[in-house]
């Protein structure tokens, strides 16, 4: 039978070891799969187990009913856009520009006097950290805060209080399209917007949006796309790809949310590409280094994976992967860590066991989704043969 969609699911952050240039990132020793379940010991996930998690983490032999292996990544960097963009086929040769020491005088001024706003914070910091620390002049000044990390972004965060989701979206629009731009074309500006006090604390609300440069040429969601058949993104996949190449898009508020879509999805009946991102093990658990609810997200999705594979069609194949690591019990720093990503592939022609060892890049998927369409491939080596039957 023919393979007639691809369901992608994306666990972001979850990271399968630390790549062979990990080092010049900083993350030598990073490996947020294998840490989260040592740092655990009583945490068991025994359908991604029976996937092949222990092939993807420790390469160990079973009798799996999927088949497994890891990606490195090409591009250079180690944010959600290159990763995303890679496993579409767009392979990043020079990394996006990141600021560790707050952005320059020129970049701030101009968003000063483009939003007739000044800037509070302008460094790089953990989004609930700096708002601790600048809530109260924030709140009698009216002002943003605006911050970056060791990922490409501008950030502005806002009390719905303070600054309503129509000016803060307003704020963001112009750093995108008159700010943050030329040799200071960050990957993304991020839209923060929170709720809470000092007493009780603060929470960040799922109005956040991100905008994203568009992509330099067509990904693979394009040509499938192009080709009439249906690209649904659940999740962040919208922003990171600026809207291109989706036929539909579904915004998610939680990882349960992310599965509970998706599998409104896949009972349905129609060919082509569901992308599905889970962003709370990146933004939620990852960043603040919270190793316990990092490795309770991943039971919650493993308690979903049979309601996920029940829903398929015999004609659907099924991959895991992430974009890049985060690992949660990393001291050198707060952000996102250089890795190899895991990669699972299930269906009911998929082959039991086949370890596919450690694949060349992200966008090995982009060929495998070109070949299972007859679509021309941008980069990267399919593995269709490898798994099908």
């Amino acid at each position: 039978m023919d393979i007639k969609r691809v369901i992608v699911i994306v666990l972001d952050s979850v990271g399968a070891g630390e790549a062979e240039d990990a080092v010049d990132y900083g993350d030598w020793g990073a490996n947020t799969l294998l840490h989260t379940l040592q740092y655990n010991p009583k945490l068991r996930l025994p359908h991604f187990e029976n996937f092949g998690l222990r092939g993807v983490v420790l390469n160990e032999n079973g009798n799996y009913v999927s088949s497994y292996g890891r990606f490195r990544e090409q591009s250079e960097g180690k944010d959600s856009i290159s990763g995303h963009w890679e496993m579409m086929g767009v392979i990043l040769t020079k990394a996006f520009p990141t600021y560790p020491n707050g952005f320059p005088k020129e970049v701030i001024g101009k968003f000063e006097n483009l939003t007739g706003e000044k800037a509070l914070g302008n460094k790089p910091a953990s989004g609930t950290e700096i708002i601790k620390e600048y809530y109260e002049e924030h709140k009698k000044t009216g002002n943003p805060i605006v911050y970056t990390s060791a990922d490409s972004v501008f950030q502005i965060a806002a009390h719905t209080d303070v600054i309503p989701l129509e000016g803060l979206y307003k704020m963001c629009e112009i750093a995108r399209t008159r700010v943050c731009i030329g040799e200071h074309e960050v990957a993304r500006v991020i839209a923060r917007p929170f709720i809470g006090t000092p007493h009780a604390g603060f929470t960040r609300t799922a109005d956040r949006r991100d905008y994203a440069i568009k992509p330099p040429y067509k990904t693979m969601l394009d040509k499938v796309k192009d080709s009439g058949k249906s690209v649904v993104g659940i999740g962040k996949i919208h922003d990171l790809f600026a809207g291109e190449g989706l036929t539909e898009s579904l915004h998610t508020e939680n990882n349960l949310d992310g599965i509970a879509r998706t599998i409104e999805q896949i009972k349905k009946d129609y060919e082509g590409i569901i992308f599905t991102n889970l962003v709370e093990f990146d933004a939620s658990w990852g960043h603040r280094r919270n190793v316990k609810a990092y490795g309770n997200g991943l039971k919650e999705v493993d308690e979903r994976l049979p309601a996920i594979v029940g829903a398929m069609k015999e004609s659907d194949i099924l991959i895991f992967t992430a974009d890049h690591g985060c690992d949660p019990t990393f001291k050198a720093h707060t952000d996102h860590t250089r890795e190899f990503v895991p990669l699972i592939v299930y269906g009911k022609h998929i082959n039991h066991n086949v370890n596919l060892g450690l694949r060349s890049s992200f966008a090995d998927i982009s060929a495998t989704i070109a070949e299972i369409f007859s679509i021309p491939k941008i980069n990267g080596e399919s593995f269709l043969k490898l798994v099908y039957k």
